[in-house]
C-alpha cells in the first residue's frame, strides 16, 4: 500500500504535488549522497515539449525563487515554481523499486492524455 507522507506548509498555497513515503525516503537518501547537500531541494518543473505536449523535469536545486513554492516532506524540501503548479495540482511523486518500472513516477489527475514512457502529458 502506497502511503502519502505529509507536508509541512509554507505560505498560504497548497502543496502542487505530494510525496508517498517511499518517494521521501528514496530522495533522502539521494540527497545525502550529493556533495553539500544541505541546501538541495528536489525542484518539479512543467516544461513545454514531449511527445503529448508538456514533460516533466526534476532535478535537486539549491536556488529558490521569490514565487516559488516550497513544501517540506520529511527531511525532504520540494520546490516547484508558479508555473508548473497550475499544471501539476493534486500530483503524487511515488517511487518504485521492483525490477520493472523501477524509479520515480508522477501520477497526476490534471493529465488528459499521457505518452507511453510517462514522461510527458497534455
Amino acid at each position: 500500500m502506497t502511503t502519502i507522507a505529509t507536508g509541512v506548509v509554507i505560505g498560504k498555497k497548497p502543496a502542487p504535488v505530494t510525496l508517498t513515503d517511499s518517494a521521501v525516503e528514496q530522495l533522502t537518501k539521494l540527497i545525502a549522497e550529493e556533495q553539500g547537500s544541505d541546501a538541495l531541494a528536489l525542484r518539479v518543473a512543467v516544461k513545454p515539449g514531449g511527445c503529448s505536449g508538456y514533460s516533466y523535469d526534476m532535478y535537486f536545486d539549491s536556488e529558490i525563487e521569490e514565487d516559488d513554492i516550497v513544501r517540506t516532506f520529511g527531511s525532504v524540501k520540494v520546490v516547484v515554481d508558479a508555473e508548473s503548479a497550475s499544471l501539476i495540482e493534486g500530483a503524487t511523486l511515488d517511487y518504485s523499486g521492483g525490477l520493472q518500472g523501477a524509479g520515480f513516477h508522477i501520477t497526476n489527475p490534471n493529465a488528459t492524455r499521457t505518452c507511453g514512457c510517462g514522461s510527458s502529458f497534455s
